[in-house]
């Protein structure tokens, strides 16, 4: 609810400034992004969603998939201290359009190569994380779930060091952070639920741009908590109850769990053609259910003027394990199995196909066909049949993206 409320109050006062001539003085610069956004698939048994939504589409049009509207405010207070907020409303945990602080931080310029920010910042674990919520800003309607899904945290509050040189053609830029996140986590187990976790994390992020060439390293480490993962939480009772309390205890995250998520990305964009990837891996260092996992997607396109025609293939799999399940759990054969399908990594392969038409000034109008195959546990498809989702789902999407 506070968080709402500040949401709410950063766009009123963005508002208010705007109208009040607060632009006048040159210190003040209001921007915002959106995607109005259709999507449907092929079947009506299972949904298909983004990591953490709490809905997602089956066989007739929405437009909560994709849809989203961000506004940004930034006030220079002098030359070398800034400050900047930035608001997001979208469908993420609840079933219903919320809008929530993505971004509020103090930037002081240190010199002409270092800053410092102090406040929310977005995590750099992935290669587009600082603008994967424009759509404006990226080739396909939505990052790829494959990847993008295996790392929940989605910003900190912190501070973060950045520095940038130019070494010849070759620019650096170097980023380090710590601070602590906190959000919820959608479970859609037993009928979806919601639970919030908090979690310290440090890491850092270093990328190189050379001309049309850009790469990209990142690692985060973060100490997961959680005290209410309900299915879990159950789970580790009905272990207890039977002696295997130790075994409850390595399988959820209360009292916090270290985990590391490491990623490569590449872009490059060398006259008409365009290819973007990145691999990433999930790990645990301490015994927990969440499974470790690799994921990877490769993308394609050619620009027609300005027409762009993209294909993507992505795919996660499963890891190994970071949980020892005692031999004597075998005894109770349902317990195990329940044991046993917690612990099983889901896994997942995606082909998708698009096209991208820039019709005008801060316009694009994408239609996009992505062609998903489960191969383990329903893969990243919610509310699956109790038999599991075997066959592929066909999911078309359409979207406006737009930036003012």
């Amino acid at each position: 609810m506070k968080k709402h409320l500040l949401a709410a109050s950063v766009l009123a006062a963005c508002g208010s400034l705007a109208q009040a001539g607060a632009l006048a003085d040159g210190n003040l610069s209001v921007s915002g992004f959106g995607t109005l956004g259709v999507a449907r698939s092929d079947t009506d048994t299972v949904q298909f969603a983004r990591y953490n939504q709490a809905v997602g589409v089956k066989d007739s049009p929405r437009i909560g998939l994709d849809s989203n509207l961000g506004l940004q405010a930034t006030y220079k207070l002098n030359d070398w201290l800034s400050g900047t907020a930035q608001v997001l409303t979208r469908k993420n945990t609840s079933p219903s359009f919320t809008t929530d602080l993505t971004w509020g931080f103090l930037k002081a310029k240190i010199n002409d190569e270092v800053n410092v920010r102090v406040g929310r910042v977005v995590l750099p674990g992935f290669l587009i994380s600082d603008y994967q919520n424009v759509g404006y800003a990226n080739t396909m309607i939505r990052p790829p779930i494959e990847m993008y899904g295996q790392a929940p945290i989605e910003n900190m509050d912190g501070a973060d060091v950045n520095y940038q040189h130019a070494f010849g053609d070759t620019n650096l830029t170097v980023q380090a952070f710590a601070g602590t996140s906190r959000g919820k986590l959608f479970v859609p187990t037993g009928g979806g639920s919601v639970a919030k976790y908090r979690a310290p994390v440090q890491g850092v992020s270093v990328s190189g741009e050379h001309g049309p060439v850009m790469l990209r390293f990142s690692h985060v480490r973060a100490n997961m908590h959680s005290d209410d993962l309900a299915p879990l939480n159950a789970l580790a009772a009905t272990l207890r109850s039977v002696g295997f309390a130790q075994l409850g205890q390595d399988l959820g995250l209360v009292g916090g769990k270290k985990m590391t998520f490491t990623s490569l990305g590449l872009t490059v964009d060398w006259n008409n053609v365009l290819v973007q990837s990145e691999y990433a891996q999930r790990r645990a260092k301490e015994a927990v259910y969440i499974p470790q996992t690799d994921s990877w997607y490769v993308m394609a396109g050619y620009r027609f003027g300005k027409v762009l025609p993209y294909y993507s293939h992505a795919a996660y799999r499963g890891a190994g394990g970071s949980v020892t399940v005692p031999a004597a759990l075998g005894r109770i054969p349902p317990l195990n199995a329940a044991v046993a399908n917690v612990l099983l990594s889901a896994e997942q392969s995606s082909d998708l196909v698009g096209v991208r038409w820039d019709f005008a000034k801060s316009l694009a109008l994408k239609v996009q066909v992505d062609r998903v195959k489960p191969k383990v546990k329903s893969g990243s498809l919610i509310f699956p049949p109790a038999t599991g989702q075997k066959d592929g789902v066909t999911v078309v999407a359409a979207g406006l993206d737009f930036v003012f």
